[in-house]
């Protein structure tokens, strides 16, 4: 296989990898028995995992989940009593920042552990500020969030974004609207907003940010909308909507799920990032995208290459295609049955397993330094995905293989090459004069100077 490199030809400066605490911080954020590997609290351990960039894949982002308050109150309907969420308020007003410890525990040693970038995100306004006093909606698609109560939604998360930025915690964002176009009637918190609800929540929050100094290092992301396909342009004039939010933002987020397939012509996952970046060229030139939220939707705990391919060619797709200058995992860890997070917990004996997907995570997080560029790579098999970038005179280099076949490729001297496959776990493989294999179903990285290609 031969590799053609044109360091000429750059696209998007890269900032990082990242995943939210929701669901599962609140719970692991009390494990402080030791983990007999590490020697570590268990808690502490899984943060190193996540965010350490020696002893862990080093991701950049933490997500932290600004709850609605339905775990004290009880109210709604939520099957899993993970899924509900506590507030800081007593009364309007009126905070106690003990409350929420154990996720409010792993988001402070999660930037101790390097995470230097936080995501303050809400899925549904405070209960009491909702048209139903509920976390969900009561009628599907129907906005939940009375136009009177903006500012009290706005003053609430502003509040308690200055108390944690007033203790130095690295909170740059602010999301206020998580996944607006769903219906959201129940199983979690969540808020249904229309474009013209959503722009105009994003406005007061602007305007009353304006008006905080502390908080003018701290700026506004949206609207995540929550399907690849479906109204990712209407939300996102709504964002440029208004002249003070243009100034608050520094991107479009949005997230990179792809429901109930179709594989037929025109309707690929892949054709909608391409239509929506040529649309973003066009009507918004400069305007960054970040893919803040994509899980592998499906049942059944994979712990294995099958799960991690899939997510490996999701992020090659995002970043090659949509240009995203950054990648975000849903949640980092998780207690279901189900094909999601990077690591799988056990509460029953409060115990934690890795999987394939965490160490695939690895091979992008782990070696892709913020700030490096993506420039063109284009390998002359077809089979195989790459994805190049440079800072400085280093190059860091991605191949995945899904296929059952190996690969041959004459590395640069002095490469180094990291891989993740059914055998292997970010180990580094030996390269035999010269010539690098790329195992069946596999994700690599390659690291060396430019000069020596």
């Amino acid at each position: 296989m031969k590799i053609t490199f044109r360091y000429d030809k750059e696209y998007q400066t890269f900032e990082g990898f990242g995943a939210s605490g929701a669901w599962w911080a609140q719970e692991v954020g009390g494990w402080d028995h030791i983990d007999p590997l590490s020697g570590r609290p268990v808690r502490d351990r899984i943060s190193q995992l996540l965010y350490d960039k020696t002893e862990g894949i080093g991701l950049r982002t933490y997500r932290y989940n600004l709850g609605a308050g339905s775990k004290e109150s009880g109210k709604g309907k939520f099957q899993n009593p993970l899924r509900r969420a506590e507030c800081f308020e007593t009364a309007p007003g009126v905070y106690d920042f003990n409350k929420d410890k154990n996720a409010v525990y792993l988001l402070r040693q999660a930037v101790k552990d390097g995470a230097d970038e936080v995501v303050f995100f809400v899925n549904s306004p405070l209960e009491r500020l909702t048209k139903n006093g509920l976390a969900h909606c009561s009628k599907a698609f129907r906005d939940n969030l009375p136009k009177e109560s903006d500012k009290a939604f706005a003053a609430y998360v502003l509040d308690v974004t200055e108390h944690f930025v007033g203790e130095g915690l690295p909170i740059r964002y602010i999301s206020p609207i998580n996944e607006p176009l769903w219906k959201w009637t129940g199983a979690q918190e969540g808020c249904h907003y229309s474009p013209r609800s959503a722009a105009r929540v994003m406005k007061v929050f602007a305007d009353e940010m304006a008006k905080r100094p502390a908080l003018d290092g701290v700026r506004l992301s949206g609207l995540e909308n929550g399907d690849i396909r479906w109204f990712n342009r209407s939300y996102t004039r709504a964002l440029m909507r208004f002249k003070s939010v243009r100034e608050r933002i520094d991107s479009v987020d949005v997230h990179s799920y792809f429901l109930n397939p179709v594989d037929l012509p025109f309707l690929r996952r892949t054709d909608y990032l391409k239509r929506y970046r040529r649309w973003l060229n066009r009507r918004y030139p400069g305007l960054a995208v970040k893919m803040s939220e994509w899980t592998h939707m499906q049942g059944g705990r994979d712990k294995g290459m099958d799960s991690a391919l899939v997510m490996a060619k999701t992020m090659f797709e995002d970043i090659s295609l949509l240009n995203v200058t950054s990648w975000q995992h849903w949640i980092a860890v998780s207690e279901v049955d189900y094909c999601d997070g990077l690591i799988y917990i056990n509460l029953d004996d409060k115990t934690f397993e890795m999987t394939k997907r965490y160490y695939a995570t690895g091979n992008f997080s782990k070696y892709i330094p913020c700030g490096a560029v993506r420039f063109d790579v284009r390998p002359d098999d077809k089979d195989v995905m790459a994805l190049g970038f440079q800072k400085d005179s280093r190059i860091t280099l991605i191949l995945i293989n899904e296929t059952d076949e190996p690969k041959e490729w004459q590395a640069p001297e002095n490469a180094v090459q990291i891989v993740t496959s059914e055998t292997d776990e970010l180990a580094r493989q030996p390269i035999e004069n010269g010539k690098a294999i790329i195992k069946p179903k596999s994700v690599n990285t390659f690291i060396f100077e430019r000069e020596s290609i």
